[in-house]
């Protein structure tokens, strides 16, 4: 179902710890989810992080050589950001980890009237893996979002998980489940339709 409202735009982080090129489940979990969001008329740009050189840190530029700069106004222009990564040993990977740890910056970058640079934005998670784990990770992601100023919709998450140290992967199943397409489905609707009422209604400004 498209729309006629102001369109809408979102970002993707593709988490894997693969390299660009390489077969990634990380990166077909996320193409089914911006399949969702053009369905919405929501126009998505998936980045795969480790095509860039993300430097450790927690400022929005850690000087010479560091890629998030350029990947900060990509944030910064984006109604939606979804974060997609693959589960290992149990938890986010460490791409995810390094750009939530980017992402901290906007703590201390208040504009003048006490609102973040993530206000207005909303957070939503996509998680891969052949081992226990979901869960865990999207809860960490999503405490990660919320202290950063993003907003959560109802039903954040989409997921997939494999039989346990099944050497099977996302990216080759013949058919996505049912179970997981309504969850990516229902993710993409609730981010949109909360993404269309923050743009018409900032939060408030601080006293």
């Amino acid at each position: 179902m498209t729309t006629t409202s102001s369109p809408l735009r979102a970002l993707a982080f593709n988490c894997s710890l693969k390299q660009p090129g390489a077969p990634s489940s990380t990166a077909v979990m996320l193409g089914h989810v911006s399949d969702a969001l053009k369905a919405h008329g929501v126009e998505t740009e998936v980045v795969q992080a480790t095509a860039f050189n993300i430097l450790p840190g927690t400022k929005s530029d850690m000087g010479s050589g560091d890629d998030w700069p350029a990947l900060r106004k990509k944030v910064v222009a984006a109604d939606i950001l979804v974060i997609g990564t693959p589960i290992w040993i149990g938890q986010p990977s460490s791409v995810c980890k390094r750009v939530l740890e980017r992402l901290d910056a906007f703590l201390s970058e208040a504009d003048e009237e006490g609102r973040l640079p993530s206000y207005g934005r909303v957070g939503a998670v996509a998680v891969v893996g052949n081992e226990d784990g979901a869960h865990y990770c999207a809860s960490t992601i999503y405490q990660a979002l919320n202290d950063l100023g993003f907003t959560l919709a109802a039903n954040a998450l989409t997921y997939w998980v494999g039989e346990a140290r099944s050497a099977q992967e996302y990216r080759e199943l013949a058919q996505v489940p049912k179970s997981t397409d309504d969850a990516t489905k229902m993710m993409v609707r609730n981010a949109v339709h909360l993404a269309r009422l923050l743009k018409g209604a900032h939060y408030p400004a601080a006293d």
